[in-house]
């Protein structure tokens, strides 16, 4: 079975890092999108609608007889039920570590696969509590100073080796990064496309946590 062309809706280096150690031959199309949350919106619908909205902003930019499964994803953190977008400034990323510090939140990363032929889509979102350390106001000064933080949802990465700003993880730690790599190559199978890739061995490249087969996951 001939494999189709695969479109990664993203211009986020971390899921096209994914990607490629998924061993996938894929193309970057960068979705241009509103992202404003609606009104009274859920995180995890924010999540899905945002990456199906991109899913299809790509699929109209492409020739209609293009044979293309378009993979699109999008990350939400929020804080009982208050949504942490990507932080403006340096004040806001501070703001928004400080309220976070040693307290839970919740990621929600969703993933959207178009088939431009047959229309078909698939989504799923993908959602994970994390506990964030006591970190010092030093370390996140030092944290938002290093210019990090500024492309991602709550303003950090949690596989940041320095700041290092979460102590455990229940649920997917892919997703937290960005791209639920377990529930992507389930839903890769659905269109055909195998992944022959350990998603356990990936996870692990990238943070000191276990993989999502483990319940709860502690350094």
């Amino acid at each position: 079975m001939q494999q189709p062309t695969i479109i990664l809706a993203s211009g986020s280096p971390r899921r096209q890092q994914f990607l490629r150690e998924l061993s996938l031959d894929f193309q970057v199309i960068v979705a241009d999108i509103d992202e404003t949350p609606h009104d009274d919106e859920a995180p995890e619908a924010l999540a899905r609608r945002l990456a199906e909205s991109k899913a299809a902003a790509v699929a109209t930019r492409l020739p209609p007889s293009t044979a293309a499964l378009i993979i699109a994803a999008d990350t939400v953190v929020a804080q009982a039920g208050t949504l942490l977008g990507k932080p403006a400034d340096s004040a806001e990323a501070t703001a928004m570590l400080q309220q976070l510090r040693n307290r839970p939140h919740q990621v929600h990363s969703s993933v959207c696969l178009l088939e431009t032929g047959s229309k078909r889509t698939l989504t799923r979102v993908n959602s994970t509590e994390v506990q964030m350390r006591d970190y010092s106001d030093a370390d996140v000064a030092a944290y938002v100073a290093s210019g990090d933080r500024f492309d991602k949802a709550g303003a950090y990465a949690i596989q940041h080796p320095a700041f290092a700003p979460v102590c455990a993880v229940q649920g997917c730690i892919s997703g937290v990064i960005g791209l639920p790599l377990a529930d992507l190559r389930e839903m890769l199978a659905a269109f055909g496309v195998t992944v022959r890739a350990t998603i356990p061995t990936i996870c692990r490249q990238h943070t000191i946590f276990g993989c999502c087969q483990d319940a709860v996951q502690n350094p």
